[in-house]
C-alpha cells in the first residue's frame, strides 16, 4: 500500500479544520480595504501560514507520527493480547456464575416467592 500525496484525508477525519483564508478573514460588505492591500493580505496569509506548517512538520511530524505509531500499536497490543482474552475468561466464568447464581435462587428464593404469590391470591378484588 502506498501513500496518496493527492488526498491526504481520504476519510475527512480533519474536515472540521477550516484555515483557508477565506475561512479566517472576511470583509462585509461596507467596509472593505484597499484591494492591493486585500490581495497582500491574502498573500502574506497563505505564505507564513504555508511556511510555518511546513516548518514545525519538518521539525516535529515524523517524531510526532513516530510517536502516534507507538501508541497505536500498544493499543493494539494490549487489545489482542490483554483485552480480548480477559473479556473471554469473564464470559466463560460469567456463564458459570449465572447458571450457579440461578440454581440457588431457584431453589431458595423461588418457593418463598410463590409461598407468597399463593397468600396473596386467596385475596379477592371486590368490584
Amino acid at each position: 500500500m502506498s501513500v496518496d500525496l493527492i488526498n491526504r484525508d481520504p476519510n475527512c477525519i480533519n474536515s472540521h479544520i477550516q484555515c483557508a483564508f477565506e475561512d479566517v478573514l472576511a470583509e462585509p460588505e461596507g467596509v472593505q480595504s484597499i484591494d492591493c492591500v486585500w490581495k497582500l493580505s491574502y498573500s502574506c496569509f497563505e505564505c507564513w501560514k504555508n511556511l510555518c506548517y511546513k516548518l514545525t512538520t519538518l521539525l516535529c511530524g515524523c517524531c510526532i507520527a513516530a510517536s502516534w505509531g507507538c501508541e497505536f500499536a500498544s493499543v493494539a497490543f494490549l487489545h489482542v493480547w490483554q483485552f480480548t482474552p480477559t473479556l473471554k475468561v469473564l464470559q466463560i466464568n460469567c456463564t458459570y456464575y449465572r447458571k450457579w447464581w440461578s440454581l440457588i435462587l431457584s431453589c431458595c428464593v423461588d418457593p418463598c416467592c410463590i409461598s407468597c404469590g399463593q397468600i396473596f391470591h386467596a385475596f379477592k378484588r371486590e368490584k
